[in-house]
């Protein structure tokens, strides 16, 4: 049987230099016992994959609603495409990929109903408190709302992987961990991937739109096929071989800067000027066109538009609703009010909801709404 510290020797002995290891994490908040069997990281990937946050990520927005149909991505399928990523690339360069997929599996888990349109209200609503930023939230998620024990609020995961979800706010901090670039690079890769063929899927976008974007142009010559035609079976393998094209280029591309800076251990890496992980140029310039596309495309489509339209009347009058009248907040969050002040509270109760819980409980408080709502 392998113990932990055998699993910690197996690290230092397989693992590239500048990779985290686990045996030389930056400690918890909370100081507790490590496990007999499990390094620190997979004790943090644990306790993630155990959390309601991450379970109600399966009713939450991707681009389209969790209700639109049940072969669309929802936050919890992005979420385990980016793990996926993450962790084939982390193999690849000797990085951590027990730590690469623990915030993999944490980046998304401060979302809130709706996808970025509900994220956009709750930070207008909370405009004058800080607004409300989705990572942020999810760091709020793992170190005071989810409370699996009575000895402390939180999850008291180790500094490394809270750390990885400061990937947009690094004031003074500097670069964070390659694992954690990692998943900033791969949560990118996966939504463009994905959302590309979702688009395909509904028919809100068509092979004839892209048809002048470059990545599309090279994506069709690789795959052999004429992207004006495009058949069921023909879609699937465009996706596959974006997949793994946009792989391969951050992997390559990644391990030459890694080469080329001669960083050769985590603290050079946070020290580095500029970050390692990366894309070639070319495959740099043509995602930026695909975002292009993309939002105005997809993301601005006129039926998505309708959808943050829902999204924006539902938070807003949620919101609203439960300023006016505090006693409709669980107790949960009542008594987080009492520190915290009412509108973080019901700002963290309602980022919380799944999309269906949003639109129940909106229903409920409207005129001609169903009498009772699913359990909570």
């Amino acid at each position: 049987m392998f113990t932990r510290p055998d699993l910690e020797a197996r690290e230092a002995a397989t693992l590239a230099p500048y990779a985290t290891l686990s045996r030389a994490h930056g400690g918890r908040e909370h100081e507790e016992e490590e496990s007999e069997t499990r390094t620190a990281f997979q004790k943090d990937r644990d306790r993630v994959l155990h959390t309601t946050a991450f379970r109600r990520l399966e009713a939450k927005t991707q681009v389209f609603l969790s209700a639109a149909g049940d072969h669309y991505r929802t936050r919890l399928t992005h979420t385990l495409e980016v793990q996926q990523v993450a962790r084939s690339v982390a193999l690849s360069l000797g990085l951590n990929e027990t730590l690469s997929e623990t915030i993999a599996l944490a980046h998304d888990l401060g979302h809130p109903p709706f996808g970025h349109a509900g994220e956009r209200v709750l930070n207008q609503l909370l405009a004058d408190e800080g607004g409300f930023n989705h990572n942020l939230q999810a760091r709020r998620i793992v170190t005071l709302l989810e409370h699996p024990k009575s000895e402390y609020p939180g999850l008291n995961l180790t500094h490394d992987t809270l750390d990885g979800l400061n990937k947009h706010h690094r004031a003074g901090l500097g670069h964070p961990s390659l694992e954690a670039q990692l998943v900033d690079a791969a949560d990118a890769l996966a939504y463009t991937a994905h959302d590309l063929d979702d688009g395909l899927r509904s028919g809100l976008i068509t092979p004839a739109q892209l048809a002048g974007l470059p990545l599309w142009a090279e994506l069709t010559r690789r795959a052999g096929l004429h992207g004006h035609d495009l058949s069921e079976q023909g879609r699937r393998t465009l996706h596959r071989q974006l997949l793994g094209w946009l792989i391969k280029d951050l992997t390559h591309a990644s391990h030459a800067s890694i080469k080329e800076s001669g960083v050769t251990t985590p603290d050079d890496v946070r020290a580095w000027p500029t970050r390692l992980i990366t894309y070639s140029p070319d495959m740099r310039a043509l995602l930026r066109d695909t975002g292009t596309f993309l939002r105005e495309h997809l993301y601005r489509h006129w039926r998505v538009e309708m959808q943050v339209e829902q999204a924006t009347q539902v938070l807003h009058g949620l919101y609203h609703a439960l300023m006016n009248r505090p006693s409709m907040l669980p107790p949960t969050y009542r008594a987080l009010a009492a520190s915290e002040g009412q509108p973080r509270a019901t700002c963290d109760y309602l980022s919380g909801m799944t999309d269906r819980y949003a639109l129940d409980t909106h229903a409920t408080i409207t005129p001609g709404g169903p009498a009772t709502l699913w359990p909570r």
